[in-house]
């Protein structure tokens, strides 16, 4: 699974791009507003899925979210306050991860808006789904930097599980089923200090006509798109089996760095807002560790498909009221999958092989075997069969070979008898 050679690298390259610059395209229309308010009436999924009534238990205070994208502006007025810390690994940015990155530098901070949005005042301005929790902003450059998209990646995670992120989003897909080995190291890193990793299952409409890694990893919970009214949507979001729960990927309402409202689409927005949701159940469960946690998040989700699980909707639609206050029975493992099985399974192939050592006992290791099993003076051992039967036996086929041979030539040349 290891990739290798620039070609293959170069793909990476173009499948981590492309998820990042055709969304944010879509981002070009304004919103529609005389005034700010009419900003956060068009955040529809804040009712439609349970979002303002999970903040009569909790709004995420106490929770990180880090953001791996291409940087997140801090300044603007809905972020302001909420990054506490961050990191650029593409050697592009600002070393807090405040200065966007690559082409599409706004991407980051329309999805760090629909996952801890202030708002501009409090009913005006855009808000996300978890208003109170913190954000680790992370910037990593698609296709750009000294270090390539994979190895940034690695570090990135690495990265906010060491320096206090609770949740890791990541809007962004390699566009491939498979992902490196410096991955696996990473995201273990993330299960083994409970961190829940929320990934966006990707957009067809962006060239990603099947979900890809992270999204197809174990363990990852991975999002979904659906339109206004709930139906699947064909260009703002991917299927595939891997996916958990569904949320909104059109007519998203998000900020950019110069703090602009726009429209846009895509599962880049629709993962934030699942993000957010996932750091209000951290909140209001602090004790959970992630694979209850994400078990919350899955059956809590209201049915949309044929019932159980499928490869349109997952679960269902995520449902924040219900994640937050639900009973939900303990579980103890991930319903996501386990990643760390998966590499003992499928990794084992890329192990080198390691010979069997014949260890030879010491006389007073066979005489202590004997005294203490009585078998062992009347069976040989295995060892005694490769260093000492085996030979003595050889030796003594070729000896009745010879004898069986020399008696025949005997017989052949004897002379005959006179009469």
């Amino acid at each position: 699974m290891r990739m290798r050679g620039a070609g293959r690298r170069a793909r990476l390259t173009r499948g981590l791009a492309l998820l990042v610059i055709v969304v944010a395209a879509l981002a070009g229309t304004p919103a529609h507003a005389a005034s700010r308010d009419a900003i956060r009436d068009r955040e529809y999924w804040l009712d439609d899925y349970g979002i303002r009534s999970a903040w009569s238990v909790t709004r995420g205070a106490g929770v990180t979210i880090a953001i791996i994208d291409t940087g997140v502006a801090g300044g603007i007025t809905e972020l302001r306050g909420a990054v506490i810390g961050g990191a650029d690994f593409s050697g592009l940015g600002a070393s807090d991860g405040q200065t966007p990155v690559g082409e599409d530098g706004q991407h980051g901070t329309l999805v760090a808006s629909l996952a801890a949005g202030r708002g501009t005042g409090s009913n005006s301005g855009v808000i996300g789904a978890a208003p109170e929790a913190s954000i680790l902003a992370i910037s990593v450059g698609f296709g750009q930097g000294a270090v390539d998209s994979d190895a940034q990646i690695a570090a990135a995670v690495t990265w906010a599980v060491d320096n206090g992120a609770d949740v890791i989003n990541m809007s962004l897909t390699r566009n491939t089923l498979d992902w490196p080995e410096s991955w696996d190291e990473a995201f273990l890193h993330a299960a083994e200090n409970d961190v829940v990793i929320v990934a966006a299952a990707g957009n067809r409409g962006s060239g990603t006509v099947e979900v890809g890694a992270p999204a197809t990893m174990p363990g990852v919970l991975t999002v979904g798109g659906v339109d206004e009214n709930g139906a699947a949507s064909w260009d703002a979001s991917a299927q595939g089996i891997t996916i958990g729960v569904a949320a909104p990927s059109e007519r998203l309402v998000g900020v950019t760095p110069t703090g602009r409202d726009v429209t846009w689409a895509g599962t880049s927005g629709a993962t934030p807002i699942v993000a957010g949701i996932v750091a209000l159940v951290r909140a209001a469960h602090p004790d959970l560790d992630a694979a209850n946690v994400i078990n919350r998040v899955v059956a809590t989700a209201r049915d949309a498909g044929p019932p159980g699980a499928d490869f349109t909707y997952g679960y269902g639609y995520v449902d924040a009221a219900a994640a937050v206050s639900t009973e939900v029975p303990a579980v103890e493992a991930n319903p996501m999958g386990d990643l760390a099985e998966w590499v003992r399974i499928n990794r084992r192939a890329d192990a080198t092989p390691v010979p069997a050592e014949i260890v030879v006992p010491t006389p007073e290791a066979r005489r202590e075997s004997r005294a203490s099993d009585p078998t062992g003076t009347l069976l040989p051992s295995v060892v005694t069969l490769q260093l000492v039967g085996i030979p003595v036996l050889v030796l003594l086929l070729f000896a009745v070979g010879g004898a069986t041979l020399a008696v025949g030539a005997v017989r052949r040349f004897r002379p005959p008898r006179s009469r």
